[in-house]
Formats: C-alpha cells, sequence, structure tokens
C-alpha cells in the first residue's frame, strides 16, 4: 500500500491524470443516469379559443344585436391512445389525445407520468407500435415535461388520420422511450 501511495505523491501528473480521469467518468455516469431520476412537472391547461371582443366589449352578431353572453368553444376528442409500456427503463403512463379546440388541433398528454432520458423528443408517426420514420413521421418538439399535462399544436394542414401512433423518442441514444397507438373516437 505504500508503494502505490508513494508512486502517485512521486508523481504529480498520475495524480493529476487520476483525479480527470474519475471526473470524466463521474460525467459520463451522471449524464447517462441521472435523467432516470430527474423528474420535470408540467400543467399546461388545453388551450380555450375565445371569439374576439368588438369595441364595446360584446361580441358581434348577425342579427345586428350584440350579445353579451360568450358562446363557448368546447374541445372534441378526434382520436386517442394510452402510453405504452417499453421496459422497466423505457415507458410511459396515461392518455394521449389529438383534440380539435374551435378549428385548432393539439396533441394533448393529460396527466402523464413518463421515464426521462437525455434529448427527448415527439412525433406523430404513420406506424403502430412505437415504430416510426424520420421521413414519414410528423415531428412535434422536445419533450415537455416527465410528468403532468401538455399541449403539442399541430399544423393546420396535417392530415390526422392518416399518423396512427404519437412516440416519445430518445435522439441522444436512440432508443424508443414510449408510444400510443391512436384509435378514432
Amino acid at each position: 500500500m505504500r508503494a502505490i501511495g508513494r508512486s502517485f505523491s512521486a508523481h504529480p501528473a498520475r495524480v493529476s491524470g487520476a483525479f480527470l480521469t474519475l471526473a470524466a467518468l463521474t460525467a459520463i455516469v451522471w449524464y447517462l443516469a441521472s435523467p432516470l431520476f430527474v423528474r420535470t412537472y408540467m400543467n399546461e391547461a388545453l388551450p380555450s379559443l375565445a371569439p374576439a371582443l368588438n369595441t364595446a366589449g360584446a361580441f358581434p352578431s348577425t342579427t345586428g344585436v350584440l350579445n353579451e353572453a360568450s358562446p363557448t368553444v368546447d374541445p372534441r376528442v378526434i382520436r386517442s391512445g394510452e402510453l405504452g409500456y417499453v421496459d422497466a427503463i423505457h415507458n410511459g403512463k396515461g392518455p394521449v389525445r389529438i383534440v380539435e379546440v374551435g378549428g385548432q388541433r393539439f396533441v394533448r398528454f393529460e396527466n402523464v407520468m413518463l421515464t426521462n432520458a437525455p434529448d427527448v423528443h415527439v412525433y406523430l408517426s404513420r406506424e403502430t407500435g412505437g415504430k416510426w420514420g424520420e421521413a414519414t413521421s410528423l415531428y412535434l418538439g422536445a419533450l415537455k415535461a416527465t410528468n403532468g399535462s401538455f399541449n403539442y399544436a399541430l399544423p393546420a394542414t396535417a392530415d390526422v388520420a392518416s399518423y396512427q401512433s404519437v412516440v416519445v423518442w430518445c435522439r441522444a441514444f436512440r432508443v424508443l422511450i414510449t408510444w400510443a397507438d391512436l384509435d378514432g373516437t
């Protein structure tokens, strides 16, 4: 044991090298493992689209009389599915829906729990079972949170009927985190 201690103390470069190696290994382990334990939370409301008010503060009508009551725009679920289990490390739980509110469509994650990973992104896929292709899928954006409720706005030109699932994918390791096959409602 003394020989090892003398060896390191006699060579400061070895001590520095060992310290740098330990620091690099610690950083790599933290990068790979920490997302499994780090949880992020978001509780985003479903957007509500209210008609614009005129200058008098009332809603215009086709009869020429101003209506004081606000017309309601109820959300309509177009398609829905449940997040799936991939394995003990990669999985999700909770409903995912495509919702229309006043002509605008959203992918809505509602009270979900997903395992985390680095560089996680969300796609609409034309395939089922967690399969997807970069060229045939619609990219929605980076995952907003691992827990809670949040929305992704869909382009007006998106043909919702042609997409069969929502896929949550880790780009850094090219691995499926979870998915939800969509049923028509």
